[in-house]
């Protein structure tokens, strides 16, 4: 009697490749790529062009985005770093809507007193 519609582009796994955005510890807010799975609660992570360092994370700490980068399992950071630059993550992740939405948070929070008057006016 009920059907369940999936959309196909809303499904996001833990596996090899996912980008994550790392939404707590001392690297939130940067993107990593997910390069091993430890165990059921934990990942191996490694993030060479946006500064984090390899590390393990739990996955209470990220937030998986849509994202995937091809590459085998356990990939080096120099050859991660080349992979990552190939299939341009920081412009994809910067088209997506959660990206714009971080940026447009950040540009709010850095205005003065008067220039939120003046948006406020403005509208």
């Amino acid at each position: 009697l009920f059907q369940r519609i999936m959309v196909v582009g809303q499904l996001r796994f833990v596996e090899i490749g996912r980008v994550a955005y790392i939404a707590y510890g001392p690297d939130q807010g940067k993107l990593c790529a997910i390069v091993d799975v430890i165990d059921q609660n934990r990942a191996l992570i490694d993030g060479p062009c946006t500064g984090v360092s390899r590390k393990q994370i739990n996955f209470k700490n990220i937030h998986l985005t849509g994202i995937r980068l091809p590459m085998p399992r356990s990939l080096r950071t120099g050859l991660l770093k080349k992979k990552w630059e190939s299939e341009k993550i920081q412009e994809q992740w910067g088209k997506t809507t959660w990206a714009k939405k971080i940026a447009n948070r950040e540009l709010r929070s850095k205005l003065s007193d008067f220039d939120r008057f003046k948006l406020m006016r403005a509208k």
